[in-house]
């Protein structure tokens, strides 16, 4: 039986409870995870589908995870909310990178960003609220929002505006169950970059209406050109005490595996937050917390080197998927993904098949050029792929030779 099952059913009987059989698999980790396989399998797959930097973690990381590990002190609990050194660490490095002068106490350090996100929305949703989330929207984002009990209420965006929502898209959506709006910038997965006044508006109209702002700054290192990074609570600094700021080491650091984020927000929101985390994992890694706390205390050298090699495969993939006729790329601002749509080729004939939508079109790319990409379905727009560029520029440029390929032979 599943989250389907009838009402009269007995609840001894239900296997998987409703509120868990609800939640979708992620498709970015689905689509990676199956690339991973077939490569395992013998096939050439080259995947663009993780959000993943394909550089190591920077030595004066590890080699502080490797001194943690010799310690004795890190082989034991430590508070739940995070090492008291790296929480003012966090502190510290959001008033260097942002201008948000926060304390110490709060910050709470988290199992990912993930975690971060659940256990913000967890901390301030209650049955029935509602969260603004402009679409294309990451996979995890309404995931968390049913999970804690609210409800997401998308506001669609495409390429002719930047993938960015208007404050008149966000007000048509707002009822008198909103309490929240999401602001991500710069974005994953269309890597839109919101400018200085239009955040600024956006933070304006949701302190107009009371309305708590969750933004996820975990891409603020990676903007590209003229754009800039903007942080709200920095700009507004009458938002802050109902604002929550996510963050953490992955992007920035080339550090997803080391499962480290954070979020920052008013004292008794964090404080709810790491009780309800106290329950849930206890405290972070202590070894992981160690390292994240050298990346967040460092420069950020390392990080400028990735970044030159990221703003160089965006002009790349972005020229290279245009060249393709049926598909319109926008050159994003930030993060490391592009979303181009695909609306042209839905329905043309390719190598004997149809695609009727873009995840039958990313399922056929599959099939046929081994290159795994995700469809716009899981991020709430069909008709679109995304493509993260955070992999070698070698495999990159293959990846898309053979796309453009398969392409080709589209035929009315």
């Amino acid at each position: 039986m599943s989250a389907s099952t009838p009402a009269n059913v007995r609840p001894a009987d239900r296997r998987v409870s409703a509120r868990i059989g609800a939640i979708a698999e992620s498709a970015t980790l689905a689509v990676d995870a199956k690339a991973k396989a077939l490569k395992a399998a013998g096939r050439p797959v080259i995947g663009f589908g993780a959000g993943e930097p394909d550089f190591p973690t920077p030595g004066y990381i590890v080699d502080a995870a490797v001194a943690a590990c010799q310690d004795p002190k890190n082989h034991r609990y430590t508070p739940a909310g995070g090492l008291p050194e790296l929480k003012a660490a966090i502190a510290a490095k959001t008033l260097r990178d942002s201008g948000y002068e926060v304390d110490a106490s709060q910050v709470l350090v988290t199992n990912g960003g993930k975690q971060a996100i659940y256990e913000a929305f967890a901390a301030i949703l209650d049955p029935g609220d509602e969260v603004i989330v402009p679409a294309p929207y990451w996979t995890t984002y309404p995931e968390s929002i049913q999970l804690a009990g609210g409800v997401a209420v998308e506001v669609v965006t495409d390429e002719t505006t930047g993938y960015k929502a208007s404050v008149e898209q966000l007000e048509a959506a707002r009822t008198g169950n909103t309490k929240v709006v999401l602001f991500v910038s710069p974005s994953n997965p269309t890597g839109a970059v919101y400018t200085r006044e239009e955040a600024e508006a956006i933070g304006r109209w949701a302190l107009e209406h009371g309305l708590w702002v969750l933004t996820d700054e975990i891409y603020e290192h990676l903007v590209y050109g003229d754009a800039e990074f903007t942080s709200l609570p920095a700009l507004l600094p009458e938002l802050r005490d109902k604002c929550v700021v996510v963050n953490g080491v992955a992007k920035t650091y080339a550090m997803t595996g080391w499962r480290v984020g954070w979020l920052i927000g008013p004292q008794d929101v964090v404080k709810a937050a790491t009780n309800l985390q106290s329950h849930a994992t206890s405290n972070v890694s202590n070894v992981a917390q160690v390292a994240a706390l050298a990346a967040v205390a460092g420069d950020l050298s390392a990080v400028d080197e990735m970044k030159a090699a990221f703003d160089r495969r965006r002009r790349l993939i972005v020229k290279m998927l245009n060249e393709i006729d049926g598909v319109v790329c926008p050159e994003p601002e930030g993060a490391f993904y592009v979303y181009p749509s695909v609306k042209g080729l839905l329905g043309k004939e390719i190598r004997g098949r149809r695609p009727a939508d873009s995840s039958e079109l990313a399922a056929l790319i599959l099939d046929e050029a081994e290159v795994a990409v995700v469809p716009g379905e899981a991020f709430g727009t069909p008709g679109y792929l995304r493509l993260s560029y955070a992999l070698g520029d070698a495999d990159l440029v293959e990846g898309v030779t053979r796309i453009q390929r398969l392409l080709a032979e589209a035929r009315d």
